[in-house]
């Protein structure tokens, strides 16, 4: 096997372990690779390993590899700015980075524009994280989730979040949060939580997807 062949390999026996560990199915948890700074070449490698989704970080790199690959679909996992939105509709079958109302103002209105329907995520910060950028405060909550309610072409998949370092019970108070809002709202939500380093702990506490890349990829250029 080559180097991406050998490291995939790897964090799917990596992910089986964790979630054997925690007694779920492997399938029932998404690797998503991250795929920013990456060539669209190692890109299309991945894809022919069986993986059709790809994370990015930033609109404007995105949104050309999804012009040059349209059959495959690319997740915004970075923050947006409001005059990014139209462009990120355009571009990203997903928006995991909407924290905030005025956001999904613009995104509504633009999604009415252009006639489509994108999946989004809401990301959350419970922890007043000041290395990280964007993410609702869980205080914030109810007014985002009646703004999305308000916009009928924007479905709400789940919960994204980037926790603390070092912090694995950040894993079960979001966990926990994601469990309130299913029973309030009446639907399924996913968790997207867990990278390299904590894949294990989030998956322990309930993630459906971990988000991967330099354990992924490789190290970027």
């Amino acid at each position: 096997m080559n180097g991406l062949a050998e490291r995939v390999a790897a964090l799917q026996a990596r992910l089986a372990r964790a979630c054997d560990a925690a007694g779920r199915d492997p399938d029932s948890v998404e690797l998503l690779p991250v795929s920013k700074k990456q060539p669209l070449a190692l890109i299309e490698e991945a894809a022919m390993l069986g993986f059709p989704r790809f994370g990015e970080n930033y609109v404007q790199e995105g949104a050309e590899k999804a012009a040059a690959r349209p059959d495959l679909a690319f997740c915004l996992l970075g923050p947006l700015q409001r005059n990014k939105a139209k462009m990120a509709l355009q571009a990203f079958a997903e928006i995991q980075s909407v924290d905030r109302v005025e956001l999904v103002d613009r995104l509504a209105r633009f999604a009415e524009e252009l006639e489509v329907r994108r999946g989004v995520w809401i990301q959350v910060d419970l922890w007043n994280e000041a290395t990280k950028v964007g993410g609702c405060a869980e205080a914030d909550l109810p007014a985002l989730l009646d703004a999305l309610r308000a916009a009928p072409r924007l479905a709400l998949k789940g919960l994204m979040a980037i926790p603390p370092p070092e912090q694995p019970e950040a894993f079960t108070h979001l966990a926990r949060l994601r469990d309130d809002l299913q029973q309030r709202l009446g639907q399924l939500l996913r968790l997207s939580m867990g990278m390299s380093a904590d894949l294990d702990a989030a998956i322990a506490a309930g993630s459906d997807q971990v988000r991967i890349g330099t354990a992924f990829f490789g190290e970027r250029n």
